[in-house]
């Protein structure tokens, strides 16, 4: 070993799956584990622990995510057998469904159901103002927000794709993310993780040992000995080996604000092999929780998200089937067909105390994890190994150095510690109140499961204020601080208008005076729209295409054509 390969950093990741596999591979690339003066990344796995795989779900920050990594998109998709997401259809969360509506998976806007859609895509600017004050004073009619002032919400409602097949990889004429299969996804991160330089590992962690300091010093395993690092990456799901059970760093449940604390997740098959892929996931609100209903190119996955305090879990088990209808029949025989059990998952929604402590990191479900409302699982998985990146500690943690520069080393360290747990923990907070702005404003109070979340008591008081403020004007950019959030005030603007929020702006009409220019925009909103629709391939026809030969730039005389 020469000098300059003994003196390597080292990542030790403790954990595969999503979170494990995503930050190896994203780090890999990033710190350079195959290039000279990189870094070593080792992951270590269990061969008897599964995938949660219930966040199939993902937020448009992963294209570029995959993008550094150097996955090419398309096959990504095939791999994962994913499917595109342009945002969540929301059904019933706004008002109490009629009595004799049914239980609907039917796309777009259905007799008896209250609907609004959160689209990828922000607010239309063009060369007019700012659409949404003029929305709110009437300048767009009865046309719900998302509809007024995006063309995606036609797009989506057509079941068609946001982009074509001659579009660049990672690129669209609308924002976009996907839906995957999680095992598929991770199996895909591996073997790209590895083409990176990751060593992987198959093994039982048994034992992690800390220093003096309070620090880890190894982590033992039964088939490889101790493994030592720099930094060591807690990426072993709800067990959190190393910042829950070696560093004891307390959770912090939200269960006072988010109820929900089980699941029951459920794979589906279409009801015919070319029946359309929505583009977006389906949340539908239930009497304790909501369903969520998302398409991959060969089945459905489902599931129910609800509070074990509103419900029980046989009652939960007949709301989605109830929901589901056919597709989840039982057997002939009076068992469950294969693959029609439901599973059952218990979960706490909160955060780790800390996520960085010592030379420990906890990314994914070790550090933290909200229900899968808005797919805030992979985001965070992303911006932990963004982080992580960003603040590597090159210096060392300090073993084998002397006096100063030992000293100098275990300062830089504990403040990026301190640098890295304040924005993660502000980000949580900031995720917090955006899921619960999804519950506090409804207007359903047909069951306890909707009055107790519009009991102001169970709102933060940061969300309060902002409500208080909203009454009396729309979010702007001043109510965010951009490294703190992950959802921009569009989203808000999406959630809030769509629930049936009120913001009176009549006390400051005169302010507004460009109506006529935002009418105009609005008009021609709703011309080009059926134009976007007509433009984009379905979306089952993009999927099969792809699959079939990836993204096939233009030839020359489409370019001349103006067909780009």
């Amino acid at each position: 070993m020469t000098a300059a390969e003994g003196a390597r950093r080292r990542i030790l990741i403790v954990g595969g799956g999503t979170a494990g596999w995503l930050t190896a591979a994203y780090l890999a690339r990033t710190l350079g584990a195959k290039e000279p003066g990189g870094v070593d990344i080792t992951l270590i796995e269990s061969k008897d622990i599964g995938i949660i795989g219930v966040g199939e779900g993902t937020f448009p920050t992963i294209r570029s995510t995959l993008a550094a990594i150097g996955i090419d998109e398309a096959r990504f998709l095939r791999e994962s057998t994913a499917t595109f997401k342009q945002g969540v259809h929301f059904v019933d969360w706004a008002e109490t469904p009629a009595p004799d509506a049914m239980p609907t998976q039917a796309l777009g806007a259905v007799a008896g159901h209250s609907h609004y859609f959160h689209p990828f895509n922000f607010p239309h600017q063009g060369n007019g103002p700012e659409l949404l004050p003029y929305w709110l004073l009437g300048g767009a009619g009865d046309v719900p927000f998302a509809e007024a002032v995006t063309l995606q919400k036609a797009v989506a409602d057509a079941c068609r794709a946001p982009k074509r097949p001659v579009d660049p990889p990672y690129h669209a004429p609308l924002n976009y993310a996907y839906h995957f299969d999680a095992n598929r996804f991770a199996a895909l991160l591996r073997t790209v993780g590895m083409e990176l330089g990751v060593r992987h590992l198959v093994g039982t962690v048994n034992r992690v040992v800390l220093d003096a300091a309070g620090s880890v010093a190894q982590v033992d395993t039964l088939e490889h000995g101790g493994l030592t690092a720099d930094l060591y990456v807690d990426c072993s799901g709800f067990r959190a080996e190393i910042i829950g059970r070696a560093l004891n760093v307390p959770f912090k449940s939200y269960q006072d604000v988010l109820f929900n604390d089980r699941a029951l997740a459920l794979q589906v098959p279409y009801d015919r092999p070319d029946a359309p892929i929505p583009s977006y996931t389906v949340a539908t609100a239930h009497e304790a929780g909501w369903t969520w209903d998302i398409g991959l190119n060969d089945r459905r996955g489902t599931g129910y998200v609800y509070s074990s305090r509103h419900t029980d879990d046989a009652r939960a088990e007949e709301v989605l089937r109830r929901y589901l209808g056919p597709a989840a029949a039982q057997g002939r025989d009076g068992g469950r067909d294969g693959g029609r059990e439901p599973r059952l998952l218990k979960f706490d929604s909160g955060c780790r105390a800390a996520q960085w402590v010592g030379n420990c990191v906890a990314v994914g479900l070790a550090g933290g994890f909200f229900e899968p409302l808005e797919s805030t699982g992979i985001m965070l998985i992303e911006v932990a190994a963004h982080m992580i990146a960003q603040f590597f500690p090159w210096g060392g943690i300090g073993g084998g150095a002397a006096g100063e520069d030992s000293a100098r080393t275990a300062a830089a360290m504990a403040a990026t510690a301190r640098t890295y747990n304040a924005l993660m923990g502000k980000r949580y907070e900031r995720i917090v109140d955006f899921l619960k702005l999804h519950y506090c404003v409804t207007r359903r109070t047909d069951s306890a499961y909707w009055r107790d979340n519009a009991d102001p008591a169970t709102i933060p008081e940061s969300l309060r204020d902002r409500l208080a403020q909203w009454a009396k004007r729309p979010p702007c950019r001043f109510d965010f601080v951009a490294d703190h959030e992950t959802f921009l005030p569009a989203s808000y603007q999406y959630v809030l208008y769509g629930m049936g929020f009120k913001t009176d702006l009549e006390p400051s009409r005169a302010l507004y005076r460009r109506m006529d220019e935002a009418r105009h925009e609005f008009r021609g909103l709703r011309t080009v729209g059926p134009q976007a629709v007509a433009s984009l391939p379905t979306h089952r026809a993009l999927v099969d295409e792809v699959y079939r030969n990836g993204f096939r730039p233009p030839q020359p005389a489409q370019v001349a054509g103006g067909r780009r």
